[in-house]
């Protein structure tokens, strides 16, 4: 019998706040180094696109206390780490794909010694024009990945029988992960010829796979250990890997621990950002604005080579219907080369790519029928209808979210105060706008194999518990979650309940922490092995009273029977001297889920988790800048584990999204530099351009599928929530027009780019 009291749906604080806010919490560069610890540090191309002619690196190796400098002659055994297919060489051998890719290492006494040397190598360069826009790369055909078509019905027929027709287009920029901890390794020799790593990594296993392939050892004599990371947000998921091999060759080859942490400026333009899209649509639609059929291109920048390119671009077509039904439809999704870094995953991993288009295409159909934006996205919500991959969407809880917030949000009165006030000052300075959008966003890895999740539980004799968890802490609060969950099934205090480091010498094999499926996958591993360990013991107990195990309770600290009970500590005493085990593996695997690649049909996701943003702003006409001036927010969290880590995530994802939207802009320049490569030049949201007011509320719905205690995901969708923010500075545009005129925006959508659309919507008036 499962207890009746429990710290699962408590807003239970995270697990390392105190040492975050004191700085007592370790990171990878707060670990003190061993004795003889060496630093590393890397040599870059200064080209985009070209051929190494010569290099010269005899200064290099005579600067004072240089130790090693490693090329790629020096590699023996795996050259490319590529995640899943090749394209990503650890160093440079003769072509350059990209401006600042690794071309040789440095190893000194100091950090200082190892970048000074660095400067004094002597390179020389047969330079090509290289490809730097998406457009570009159309005239080349130039692809890291075929391309891939999703359909559903005859979109061609369905557009050109429509009673009406529209085409339009959406530029989106990429984005900076701009974790506050950056990339960082600390590599150790192990007496066995093995190593041991520090790494800030999202996923332990790939690190340890590459590092044993380019030292060539087992995997078994690699360790990787994370604690926890600075911040990831997918910029640690495939794209950490290079810097441990880095490390942990230098350490193998000098016999001595080996550090190697990116500044900021190198971080920057050696690691891959969110993918830029320009997305291309056409749809055809009813008099009321019902859409009958949409033809939309996915087109993404995937940078110089495949890494994670394959699975984002689908994620972007299965997420470019959002939350509205295309009863035809015809999408296909393009992964175009570039001479820039290999984007990568972050949170959303190409669904805010797709769901914009989505939103776009609800803009543009009010504006053409002179209806409320909002009544459109309702009209065109799913009803139990399948999307163009196949897989059912019930939309109840979508048109629950929706009405509710409408309601809620005071929308319909906002909207019309809106309309009065751009009535009676046409040319006024400030002029504001509303958006409500949704988000539909599914919840699994695409790829199948990922969706699987190992846990080991020891309880120790004082009654103490450590949890060795496939899942790593970034800050999202996946070890506070797991502890609710362990503390939970044994009816335990949480006080009772530690977090080991994640190691992969603990639990083997284990998926990133991406895909907002840590707490779905890790929290129903450790359910398991929770659930065995208390069977163990009520097993145990039955035995020794002569009772049914099923009708022992263990809440409050204790194991209760008619006529008994006995506190845990004294039980796992008992336990242990009867020879129980109190050690148990646990493990899940995402039931449900499957997609056929062919037939571009599936079930690609175990769930879906909902939510809708209002937003409203104010956009100044004569500078073109945008405050957020309120948004209300109700998302679906299932039976939330842990309220206030949720609410946080919300809340997070909501301003790091807008910070995509309004003002992160990468910048190359003609060469193939990133021009955009500091917090100077780089303007992530500030604490200034919070919302002026932002509620958030949660929708109390358990969830149907058997996630643990019916929870549902939360790092990732709450992201697409800002994609109000967007929609609803396009609205304060349009309403120059009359509303007449749906203006094209391109995002980030920053002052410049706000006072161009608005010049192009008056002049079109």
């Amino acid at each position: 019998m499962k207890s009746q009291t429990s710290p699962v749906g408590l807003s239970i604080q995270h697990e390392s706040a105190l040492m975050h806010v004191t700085g007592k919490a370790l990171y990878v560069d707060d670990i003190p180094v061993p004795r003889g610890c060496l630093f590393a540090a890397l040599g870059q191309a200064k080209i985009a696109s070209g051929f190494i002619r010569s290099i010269d690196l005899t200064k290099v190796r005579c600067a004072p206390g240089v130790k090693d400098v490693i090329t790629f002659d020096d590699l023996k055994g795996l050259t490319d780490v590529g995640p899943v297919f090749p394209g990503d060489p650890l160093l440079i051998d003769k072509e350059v794909l990209f401006y600042g890719q690794a071309l040789f290492v440095v190893i000194a006494d100091t950090e200082r010694a190892a970048r000074d040397a660095v400067a004094l190598a002597n390179v020389e360069y047969q330079e090509k024009t290289p490809i730097l826009s998406i457009d570009e790369a159309m005239v080349h055909q130039a692809r890291v990945r075929p391309p891939h078509t999703m359909s559903k019905g005859d979109a061609e027929k369905a557009i050109n029988t429509a009673a009406k027709q529209l085409k339009g287009e959406v530029l989106v920029g990429g984005q900076e992960h701009l974790y506050l901890e950056g990339q960082v390794a600390l590599a150790s020799p192990t007496e066995e010829g093995g190593v041991h790593l520090y790494c800030s990594t999202q996923h332990p296993t790939e690190v340890q796979t590459l590092v044993s392939e380019v030292l060539g050892i087992p995997f078994n004599q690699v360790v990787v250990e994370v604690r926890r990371m600075g911040g990831a947000f997918g910029g640690k998921e495939t794209q950490a890997a290079p810097w441990a091999c880095l490390a942990s060759l230098a350490a193998n080859r000098l016999g001595r621990a080996v550090k190697l942490r990116l500044p900021r400026a190198i971080d920057m333009s050696v690691t891959g950002k969110r993918h830029p899209f320009h997305n291309r649509y056409k749809v055809g639609f009813d008099n009321e604005g019902k859409v009958q059929g949409v033809d939309i291109a996915i087109n993404a920048d995937c940078g110089c080579s495949p890494d994670l390119s394959d699975a984002i671009v689908d994620r972007a077509m299965f997420h470019s219907d959002n939350a509205y039904h295309y009863p035809n439809a015809h999408i296909v999704g393009e992964r175009w080369r570039t001479n820039k870094v290999s984007n990568t995953a972050f949170r959303g991993f190409g669904g805010p790519q797709g769901v914009i288009v989505a939103e776009s295409i609800m803009d543009d159909i009010a504006r053409s029928i002179a209806k409320d934006p909002l009544d459109v996205r309702i009209a065109n919500l799913y009803e139990g209808n399948t999307t163009h991959y196949g897989q059912r969407v019930d939309g109840e809880t979508l048109k629950e979210v929706i009405t509710t917030l409408r309601a809620s949000s005071d929308y319909d009165n906002r909207r019309a105060a809106i309309a009065q006030e751009v009535a009676q000052k046409p040319n006024g300075r400030f002029i504001k706008g509303l958006a409500l959008t949704p988000v539909k966003f599914g919840i699994s890895f695409t790829v199948k194999h990922l969706n699987q999740a190992g846990v080991l539980i020891h309880i120790y004799t004082d009654g103490s518990v450590l949890v060795s968890q496939a899942g790593v802490e970034m800050g999202q609060g996946l070890f506070t979650k797991v502890s609710q969950v362990v503390a939970a099934v044994l009816g335990i205090d949480i006080g009772r309940v530690k977090m080991s480091a994640s190691r992969t010498d603990k639990v083997p094999n284990t998926s990133p922490t991406a895909a907002s499926s840590g707490s779905d996958l890790n929290g129903m591993a450790a359910q398991n092995a929770a659930l065995e360990l208390r069977q163990r013991l009520a097993d145990f107990i039955a035995d020794q009273h002569g009772i049914d195990s099923d009708s022992i309770l263990f809440e409050a600290d204790k194991a209760s029977w008619q006529g008994g009970s006995v506190g845990f500590s004294d039980l796992v005493k008992q336990a242990y001297l009867d020879r129980i085990q109190l050690s148990a593996t646990g493990f899940y695997k995402t039931p449900k889920i499957w997609y056929d690649r062919h037939s571009a049909k599936g079930h690609p996701f175990l769930y879906y988790a909902t939510g809708a943003a209002c937003t409203e702003v104010n956009v100044d006409r004569v500078t073109g800048s945008v405050t957020i001036e309120r948004v209300d927010i109700l998302h679906d969290t299932g039976a939330s584990l842990n309220p206030a880590l949720d609410i946080g995530q919300i809340e997070g994802g909501f301003v790091q999204g807008a910070g995509w939207l309004m003002s992160e802009e990468l910048i190359w320049d003609h060469h193939g530099r990133l021009q955009t490569d500091s917090p100077a030049t780089y303007k992530i949201p500030a604490i200034s351009d919070r919302p002026k007011a932002l509620t958030i509320s949660l929708l109390d719905r358990p969830n149907s599928e058997a996630t643990v205690f019916h929870s549902k995901a939360v790092g990732e969708p709450p992201f697409m929530l800002a994609t109000s923010v967007w929609c609803a500075i396009r609205d304060a545009i349009s309403a120059v027009s009359g509303y007449r005129v749906s203006p094209k925006l391109e995002a980030p959508a920053t002052p410049e780019r706000v006072l161009w659309a608005l010049r192009n919507s008056e002049e079109r008036t």
